[in-house]
C-alpha cells in the first residue's frame, strides 16, 4: 500500500500534502495545512515537524512558503470543535486547507488513517509526515502557525503556561486549569474542561 502511494506521488502532476496539529490539546484551535511543493525548487531537511527543533521548523516555515507552488493554512476554532467533535472539526479544517490552495492538486495525501471529503482523489498515509515530503511540509506549516498562536494566547490568558505546553494536558496545565478554571479558548467538550460546566 505504501509503495502504491509513493508511485502515485511520482506519477501525479500536483501532489498536495495535508497534515494537522492540535487534536489533543484542551484549548485553542486545530490547525491544518496543505502544501504543493515545486520539484524544481527542492527543500532540504523536511521531516515530521515533531522531529525537528523549533529553530529548524521556523526556518523551514519561511522556506516552504517561499518555494512551494501553493500552500494554505486553515483551522477549526474551539466552537467548531465543541459543536462537531474534534475528528469532524479536523476533517473540516483539512478541507479548508486543500480547497484554499491557489492550485488544484491532482491528488491529496493526508497524514493519518482517514481522509476528509475533497473534490479530488485522496489517500490516507499513516505516519506520512515522516515519509512524504509534501506532508512533512504541511506538518511544519501547521505546527509553527499553531505554536505562534498559542504564544499569543498565553499573553492574553496568563497563568496557564500555554506558551510552554501549547494547550496539551500536561500535569502543570491540569493543575493551572483546576486552580484558575477555563477561559473562552478552552474546549468544553473535552473531559477535563467539561466537568467545570456540569451540574453538581
Amino acid at each position: 500500500m505504501q509503495l502504491d502511494l509513493l508511485q502515485q506521488a511520482d506519477t501525479a502532476k500536483r501532489i498536495a500534502g495535508v497534515d494537522e496539529v492540535g487534536r489533543g490539546p484542551l484549548c485553542g484551535p486545530v490547525v491544518t495545512a496543505a502544501v504543493i511543493l515545486d520539484p524544481l525548487r527542492p527543500i532540504a531537511g523536511l521531516n515530521d515537524s515533531k522531529r525537528l527543533t523549533e529553530k529548524t521548523r521556523e526556518a523551514l516555515f519561511d522556506e516552504i512558503q517561499e518555494k512551494a507552488l501553493a500552500w494554505c493554512i486553515a483551522r477549526a476554532d474551539v466552537e467548531e470543535i465543541d459543536r462537531l467533535n474534534i475528528l469532524q472539526a479536523t476533517m473540516l479544517a483539512m478541507q479548508r486547507a486543500v480547497e484554499g490552495l491557489s492550485i488544484r492538486p491532482d491528488l491529496a495525501l493526508i497524514d493519518g488513517n482517514r481522509c476528509p471529503k475533497l473534490s479530488m482523489p485522496s489517500e490516507a498515509v499513516v505516519q506520512g509526515d515522516g515519509l512524504i515530503a509534501q506532508i512533512s511540509a504541511a506538518s511544519i506549516l501547521a505546527k509553527v502557525s499553531r505554536d505562534r498562536e498559542m504564544v499569543e494566547l498565553d499573553a492574553i490568558y496568563p497563568g496557564y503556561g500555554i506558551a510552554k505546553h501549547k494547550g496539551y494536558p500536561t500535569p502543570a496545565h491540569l493543575k493551572a486549569l483546576q486552580e484558575l478554571g477555563p477561559t473562552p479558548i478552552y474546549r468544553r467538550s473535552f473531559a477535563p474542561v467539561r466537568r467545570f460546566f456540569e451540574e453538581p
